[in-house]
């Protein structure tokens, strides 16, 4: 398996594991909510998950932070969490999954 292919594993799994990680608020995982843009890997053997919060004032930052760090522990040691407000968050970077779990609890998207 080369590189690529294991790191696209990996990313996978990181994001399978990033879904336990639960907005407070809402009560949806941050992955569902389109919160993750992403994950790189550095020549380290280290990665870096783009996320954004529906605001940058969020009073959570550092809990879900430590959520996420602990989510993906198990997967990979050297994790950074970038916060990055570029593209902004929007309702439409919201999963149709996230979409229906929002509806069920009275949202309407």
């Amino acid at each position: 398996m080369n590189g690529t292919t294991e790191n696209e594993q990996l990313r996978e799994e990181m994001m399978n594991a990033l879904t336990s990680v639960i907005d407070p608020e809402l009560g949806i995982s941050i992955v569902d909510l389109g919160l993750v843009y992403g994950i790189d890997f550095n020549e380290l053997g280290g990665a870096t998950i783009n996320a954004t919060l529906t605001t940058p004032a969020c009073p959570l930052t550092d809990t879900l932070e430590m959520q996420m760090l602990n989510a993906v522990g198990h997967l990979i040691e050297n994790v950074d969490i970038n916060w990055v407000w570029t593209p902004t968050w929007n309702m439409d970077m919201i999963t149709d999954a996230g979409k229906e779990q929002l509806a069920a609890i009275g949202f309407g998207i």
